[in-house]
């Protein structure tokens, strides 16, 4: 249906996200999934992504993805980082030349307060708002979730290895995350914001 956002974070790294109206044809005259997508909406999911890469970047070789045992995509040997993720009719992608990215893109769901003690250690459930306790939980799946894509191997324990600091509640706002792992130690800056009853969170790197 339409590119409905944009937020350019610098020379080298731009996110969008993409609200998904056509028919998988649309997309497939310019770019391709993996053949073994086989639910419809799936593959729009999949397709709207694939596609808003290439908005976001046009010389990215998008048809050129391979996709990790971790299940993070990749194009072998390019100097591009990108994350992809999909929510409903929604699409969105992070880009960048300079490192590693993450992006989650997700609806506040009950759900989310069910596994909450699963991917929220004590200490990060103690600064939650108790008057939007689901929309601030809601933040920290995004985000982690964003980390998680950011990491790209899999293996990570959330309330272990992404130990998120605490931050205020807002529509759109800014957090850090500790990423603690053997291979890799990390002080991560995102950035979320909510909009159309979504939260979408970010990360473009480490903070230097």
């Amino acid at each position: 249906m339409a590119l409905i956002r944009t937020i350019q974070i610098d020379e080298d790294t731009k996110l969008g996200v993409w609200k998904i109206g056509e028919e998988e044809a649309f997309f497939r005259s310019t770019v391709a999934i993996e053949p073994d997508v086989h639910h419809p909406h799936k593959r729009l999911q999949h397709f709207a992504g694939r596609y808003l890469l290439v908005q976001l970047f046009p010389e990215l070789p998008v048809n050129e993805i391979r996709i990790m045992d971790s299940r993070k995509p990749y194009i072998p040997g390019n100097p591009f980082h990108f994350s992809i993720s999909h929510c409903g009719d929604f699409a969105a992608a992070i880009v960048s030349r300079r490192e590693h990215v993450g992006i989650d893109i997700e609806e506040m769901r009950p759900k989310i307060a069910r596994v909450a003690h699963k991917f929220l250690a004590p200490r990060e459930s103690a600064f939650l708002s108790h008057d939007q306790r689901l929309r601030h939980q809601t933040v920290c799946w995004s985000a982690k979730e964003a980390v998680y894509k950011w990491y790209g191997l899999g293996g990570l324990d959330f309330r272990a290895n992404m130990q998120l600091q605490a931050f205020p509640l807002q529509q759109a706002g800014m957090l850090r995350c500790d990423f603690l792992k053997e291979d890799r130690m990390a002080l991560l800056e995102l950035q979320y914001l909510f909009d159309d009853g979504l939260c979408l969170a970010w990360t473009a790197g480490e903070r230097k």
